[in-house]
């Protein structure tokens, strides 16, 4: 059973949805974003994606964008990014997840970051463009080390939820809305319905992400899933303050409250 599986495991017992923060690797800096990563720990995050900077994000909205170029545009790489989620390895305890793009998994070769990614303990990936059915390679590199995180929107028909309920290892990252990310002022009205075929299909556990702004919605997102994914409001929240000090404190403040709205 991987970390992943074993933390949801436990907040089943618990009867309590996962926070799952992302945050940019490298935004503002690296240096601040290392502090940040364990200040979302020290606040109660269950689960912590760390985005991978790529030059080209489809499926992020503007605020995520842009901390991947601020990141990109500082030279922070792929083995930056590791060796980052090395060092907080070694006194954090959360699952940590990868996200970034297909590509770039293929220019640093597939079985090279399976490698690298889980000597530093990285536990799974969510990479946005890439299908179950183009996933043959990577899932033969991953298998047994990683556990990967597709992708369901809520335009998926049962025949897609059957497929990514069958790749998905860890839990499965059920989009709010169609779309790109970003934050919004309310939640989907599909998202309940949506949430409910999937979980007619399986049960993995699952996490929604996309649009969640607020520790009200996270809440309401709560009643419904097993896990609420925050990236873009994190990082607006980030962008609004000036010194690190602030930025870290901030950033930690935020999810407290959100863990908060969850019962934790």
């Amino acid at each position: 059973m991987s970390r992943i599986e074993e933390r949801f495991g436990e907040l089943r017992i618990e009867k309590r949805a996962a926070v799952i923060p992302y945050l940019t690797a490298g935004f503002p800096s690296l240096d601040t974003s290392e502090r940040i990563f364990r200040a979302l720990a020290e606040a109660g995050s269950d689960i912590i994606e760390v985005g991978i900077p790529f030059s080209d994000p489809l499926a992020d909205g503007p605020t995520i964008q842009r901390s991947s170029q601020m990141a990109l545009s500082q030279g922070v790489t792929t083995g930056d990014a590791l060796g980052m989620i090395g060092r907080l390895r070694e006194t954090l305890d959360s699952p940590l997840v990868v996200m970034t793009y297909y590509n770039l998994f293929y220019a640093y070769g597939l079985k090279r970051f399976v490698a690298d990614a889980e000597k530093v303990g990285v536990d799974g990936v969510i990479v946005p463009d890439l299908p179950p059915e183009e996933a043959g390679d990577w899932l033969k590199a991953a298998s047994g080390k990683l556990d990967t995180i597709f992708l369901l929107a809520p335009t998926s028909t049962n025949d897609r939820i059957e497929k990514v309920a069958l790749a998905s290892k860890g839990f499965i990252y059920c989009v709010s809305l169609t779309g790109i990310t970003g934050v919004r002022d309310e939640l989907s009205l599909v998202l309940p319905d949506f949430i409910r075929r999937v979980r007619s299909k399986t049960d993995k556990p699952l996490a929604v992400g996309f649009g969640i702004s607020t520790s009200e919605q996270a809440k309401e997102v709560a009643g419904i899933a097993d896990g609420v994914i925050i990236g873009s409001a994190l990082i607006d929240v980030i962008n609004r303050e000036k010194t690190q000090k602030e930025q870290v404190d901030k950033a930690k403040g935020f999810i407290e409250d959100i863990r908060r709205a969850l019962g934790g």
